[in-house]
């Protein structure tokens, strides 16, 4: 078989695989590899640095990307650290019905990443 056709034959037997959901996500999501690794990186921080807690926060990852588009998780990230600015300028974002409404899209988001990834380990 030439070798074109082989590869043709080979991506089309791959497309038709059925994915893992965890492999599904990290196609369909728009977030950057760096966001995910940076993620990754500060859950394995949190929660011990073994190659199970690698895979429950690459798991957790996937989960909140796979329910928050990144624009949504990056304002949501921005909410938080600017909550913690003292005086006006934090109060605004503390009592912000939108700032609320994000933060609290992001902790539904990562409840449910606790309960699919860790809840197991």
């Amino acid at each position: 078989m030439p070798v074109p056709l082989l590869r043709s034959v080979l991506l089309t037997a791959l497309a038709a695989a059925p994915m893992s959901g965890a492999a599904s996500a990290a196609l369909t999501n728009d977030y950057p590899t760096e966001a995910i690794a940076e993620y990754v990186y500060a859950c394995m921080k949190a929660n011990g640095e073994t190659p199970p807690m690698l895979t429950s926060c690459s798991c957790s990852i996937d989960v909140v990307a796979s329910l928050l588009t990144y624009d949504r998780y990056v304002e949501a990230g921005t909410f938080l650290g600017m909550m913690q600015l003292h005086g006006e300028g934090g109060e605004i974002f503390r009592n912000s019905p939108k700032s609320r409404a994000s933060i609290q899209d992001l902790r539904r988001a990562q409840a449910e990443a606790d309960v699919r990834c860790f809840r197991s380990n």
